[in-house]
């Protein structure tokens, strides 16, 4: 016990943080709060020696950064520039590239249509030899396959759970839970934004006026495009035609639709026939062993696992072979739960390539249920 003790206590990984915004931010709270419990259940403790920001800058300290005076200012009101290793410039590149570390944790604001400035933070960190977590989808859905490969080659782990379902673990649930199990397809509700929207459809609000709702809620963008004509579920339809079924689309094989068509008097006819709407993205197997995967709001059954979904809450149904339809339902957006998703992945690292013992996935769970609990 004593010497499995001291190897949690010497297993240690440096972490640069790109971008702190919100997801990052909580998961640097979730260091400064709980690392030593981390520490003791997970068997390797966390550091942060680099962060950047586009507006705050970059700071880096290789002995450790001290996190509770950034967390105690507003997001708004950082500024590194002023602070020992502090730039007024987020030098990522240089940052990504040349700092001493063990995990980049990438969460930056991407341009979904390219992947970037996300797709370049991957490739340079995976280049230079560092684990890679990161939330964004565009990266992963458009080269996915490629930058896989290339953590390979450079013998590193490549981590993206958070880019489905945010904290949800869909994808290790496909990966590890369904191990055995063949998955002739998967469907779900993938947006919680347009969940939303079609509820208050339901209760006779009208579309422009849902959508309304949804921004005061927080749960829409100024510009609710990729939310409600379905961009959003498109990407998480091709990572998980990737990941799940092993099939090679672009984000163009995956057929797409919105909900902006749908009123009111749709919800009410659907009702009359036992029927819910859903934005629903989709992808299944075919016999032949092509693949069909597309994004499109359905009328589903009541008795349908997806359709008894409401709210912001998402949920993904795998079918199977073996077990029929299994259904895993959760957030899937918010800042604490996405930063559980990087988290996760980071045990994810450890447990493929650590040295020191991992902990039991019981402790792990506890853990992390502490660790986000309100």
């Amino acid at each position: 016990m004593t010497q499995m003790k001291l190897m949690k206590q010497t297993t240690r990984y440096d972490l640069a943080l790109i971008g702190f915004g919100g997801v990052n931010r909580a998961l640097a709270e979730l260091i400064a709060e709980r690392g030593d419990e981390l520490s003791e259940e997970l068997g390797f403790a966390l550091r942060v020696v680099a962060i950047t920001d586009l507006r705050a800058g970059s700071l880096v300290r290789t002995d450790g950064i001290d996190l509770a005076p950034l967390l105690a200012a507003a997001p708004g009101e950082l500024d590194f520039s002023g602070m020992a290793g502090g730039s007024a410039d987020p030098r990522n590149e240089w940052v990504i590239r040349e700092v001493p570390a063990d995990i980049v944790a990438e969460a930056t604001f991407t341009n979904p249509a390219d992947g970037e400035p996300a797709l370049s933070h991957v490739r340079w960190a995976l280049r230079a030899g560092k684990h890679v977590c990161t939330t964004n989808k565009g990266p992963v859905a458009l080269h996915g396959h490629a930058l896989k490969r290339l953590a390979a080659e450079y013998g590193v782990s490549f981590e993206f759970e958070g880019t489905v379902l945010s904290g949800t673990p869909v994808l290790r649930t496909a990966d590890r839970l369904l191990a055995g199990a063949r998955v002739t397809g998967v469907e779900g509700i993938m947006n919680g934004t347009s969940n939303y929207i079609l509820g208050r459809l339901e209760e006779g609000v009208d579309f422009s006026d849902a959508v309304k709702e949804a921004q005061d809620a927080g749960y829409a963008e100024a510009d609710p495009t990729a939310d409600v004509e379905g961009f959003d579920v498109q990407l998480k339809v091709a990572i998980l035609a990737h990941e799940v079924l092993g099939a090679t689309l672009s984000c163009d094989d995956v057929a797409r639709e919105g909900i902006s068509r749908l009123t009111p008097a749709d919800m009410r006819d659907a009702a009359a026939q036992g029927l819910r709407w859903k934005l629903i993205g989709s992808v299944t197997r075919r016999e032949d062993g092509s693949v069909d995967a597309r994004v499109a709001p359905v009328a589903l059954p009541l008795e349908h696992p997806l359709a008894s979904v409401g709210g912001p809450v998402n949920a993904v149904a795998f079918h199977t072979d073996l077990l029929g339809t299994v259904t895993v339902s959760g957030p899937g957006a918010g800042r604490t739960e996405t930063a559980y998703a990087l988290l996760s992945d980071i045990i994810a690292i450890h447990q493929r390539h650590g040295t020191g013992p991992v902990a039991p996935a019981a402790a792990a769970g506890r853990v992390l249920q502490e660790a986000f609990r309100d």
